[in-house]
């Protein structure tokens, strides 16, 4: 039964196959603003997320440094580049579920719940998007290895909503706002249109993912009378591995509502 939000994002983070689980990730989020839009708020309820969200049996999952370089010159490189997008993409769909599952218990305004289906619905419409531009390209997502780190954060959050929400959209998704527009120029010197079109509506959408995090950070913050930036430097210190890495789209960052002096003293080049 998914009557509640709650049992609704558990039940995304239990299916396994992509497609199966991105579209029953935008069902889901309809019914919820159909139900918010009819003034029939859905409960939030509680559930108990799984430890790991099911998976498929493709990709094969690869430390890090074990997942094979391509160049991004060639359409090898290319198809490899929009597997990493659409891999990061299917992790952040259960990411954002994980959030509403994982802290349904915490008491927090509806608005929190709506911005986080609300991302779990783009990132589903991403990750159909990218595995899309695979399959025009005679691949598919599972063809090639992926990142297998990147349910680490989730992991290690787990216990602590302020600590979830510094480290994956303000840190991990904040970093998506770096690197997209070096991947959109890579597409759009091959003249690979779709390609370009899918990762200009990602970045656009994104920087909403990253300002919901820091929104809701600086919520708890004060509701707990914590420095933002001292409590999230902390943070980012205690669960993140490694320091942040420039160059930073200050921009972009900006526009999310984060400010330099809250990355660039975490950065390895201070």
């Amino acid at each position: 039964m998914t009557d509640t939000l709650a049992q609704m994002a558990a039940e995304v983070l239990a299916t396994a196959d992509p497609r199966a689980k991105t579209d029953l990730s935008r069902t889901h989020a309809a019914a919820w603003f159909a139900a918010r839009d009819a003034g029939e708020t859905l409960p939030v309820g509680t559930a108990q997320p799984p430890d790991r969200p099911a998976r498929p049996d493709r990709p094969e999952l690869l430390h890090p440094r074990d997942v094979p370089r391509r160049k991004p010159g060639t359409p090898e490189g290319r198809i490899a580049l929009m597997h990493a997008v659409a891999h990061i993409e299917l992790n952040a769909v259960d990411l954002h579920w994980d959030i509403i599952a994982r802290f349904s218990h915490v008491p927090m305004p509806m608005g929190f719940f709506d911005d986080w289906v609300r991302a779990a619905d783009e990132e589903s419409k991403h990750w159909g998007l990218m595995s899309d531009c695979l399959e025009a390209a005679g691949s598919h997502y599972g063809a090639l290895a992926a990142h297998a780190g990147m349910w680490r954060a989730a992991e290690e959050t787990a216990g602590d909503l302020m600590a979830r929400l510094a480290v994956v959209p303000m840190v991990l998704e904040a970093r998506g706002l770096d690197v997209t527009p070096g991947m959109i120029e890579i597409f759009r010197k091959a003249g690979e249109t779709d390609a370009t079109a899918a990762l200009e509506t990602i970045y656009s959408e994104e920087v909403g993912h990253v300002a919901y995090g820091s929104k809701w950070f600086h919520f708890l913050c004060g509701r707990h009378d914590l420095d933002p930036k001292e409590t999230f430097h902390d943070l980012v210190r205690r669960y993140f591995h490694g320091p942040l890495k420039p160059p930073f789209n200050d921009e972009k960052r900006a526009e999310a509502g984060l400010p330099p002096d809250f990355y660039w003293p975490l950065s390895e080049t201070v």
